[in-house]
């Protein structure tokens, strides 16, 4: 493999790779604080991309107002979807949450299946985004040249609201010992919901540029890009932000790498995803970066 088809390979697996940290973040900040693993994540990315859309076409907004709005209105979304599937089962064991979880995530496919249809739509990239540049001698889209820069500057937006604020702060509380927080006066209840509302705006954010880069929607296609960032939670330390960004990162990189150098493999690449999530849960429960938690049931 030349150098310079290694150098394109590597730019296309941290661009995707930036787009499963997008998604983990959200997952890893609600488990943090409620041990939950939200298994409907995923579907606010295809809510995002489905709502961008009409933004545009039906709307005729033009992309730089759709694409905040849609993140926005998500964010808007994770929030009733807290108040409606979780919190009255705040204080319920955790299987009901788990059931709950998932109930919500074939309600939000169902309900997208029956008002928009099972037909794919196609997702109206700005042209902007469509323009191939050429990058120390590699042609690529310039989408995958802004995706990870887009990570992180949503990532370190995220790092100051969790380490210098108020609200931050009274998250790092929560993840720490939930009934104790409860008990200084601090309100769970809207810290959770802030919590929502901030993972679910990073996986809108992820959810437009997965349909810029495939731009195929559909009520499913949320399904794999939610697991994928599931197992980079997983890799990285579920519950630890910044183990969610380098789990995503390495899980796109090694996916991407592996069907490069031996695309045998090409037809494995998600069932040697699930290996990797087998293989953590068995050797490092925690993560890569992942501390011992404290059971909070």
């Amino acid at each position: 493999m030349t150098s310079t088809i290694l150098l394109q390979q590597i730019i296309n697996g941290v661009s995707l790779g930036s787009l499963y940290a997008l998604v983990a973040i959200g997952y890893t900040m609600v488990y943090g604080i409620l041990r939950l693993i939200n298994f409907a994540h995923g579907d606010l990315l295809m809510f995002a991309a489905y709502t961008a859309i009409y933004c545009v076409t039906l709307f005729a907004l033009p992309w730089t107002v759709s694409f905040p709005l849609a993140v926005l209105l998500t964010g808007v979304l994770g929030i009733l979807l807290d108040r409606a599937a979780y919190r009255p089962l705040r204080d319920a064991p955790r299987i009901s949450l788990l059931i709950s979880a998932i109930g919500a995530s074939f309600l939000l496919e169902n309900l997208a299946l029956v008002i928009l249809g099972g037909v794919p739509k196609g997702f109206p990239t700005p042209e902007v985004f469509r323009e191939v540049i050429d990058v120390l001698g590699v042609r690529v889209q310039v989408l995958t040249i802004y995706t990870p820069l887009v990570t992180l500057v949503l990532l370190m937006g995220l790092l100051f609201i969790v380490y210098r604020t108020k609200v931050g702060k009274a998250m790092r509380a929560a993840s720490k010992d939930f009934e104790t927080t409860r008990l200084m006066g601090i309100n769970l209840d809207r810290i959770i919901a802030i919590t929502f509302l901030l993972g679910s705006m990073l996986a809108a954010a992820g959810g437009i540029m997965w349909a810029m880069k495939y731009p195929q929607v559909n009520p499913f296609m949320g399904v794999f890009p939610g697991l994928k960032a599931f197992i980079a939670a997983v890799l990285g330390g579920i519950g630890n932000i910044l183990g969610a960004v380098v789990g995503g990162f390495l899980l796109g990189l090694g996916e991407i790498l592996i069907v490069a150098f031996i695309p045998g493999l090409a037809q494995y690449r998600d069932a040697l995803s699930f290996l990797v999530l087998i293989l953590v849960l068995l050797f490092r429960p925690t993560g890569l970066m992942g501390e011992p938690m404290i059971d909070k049931s």
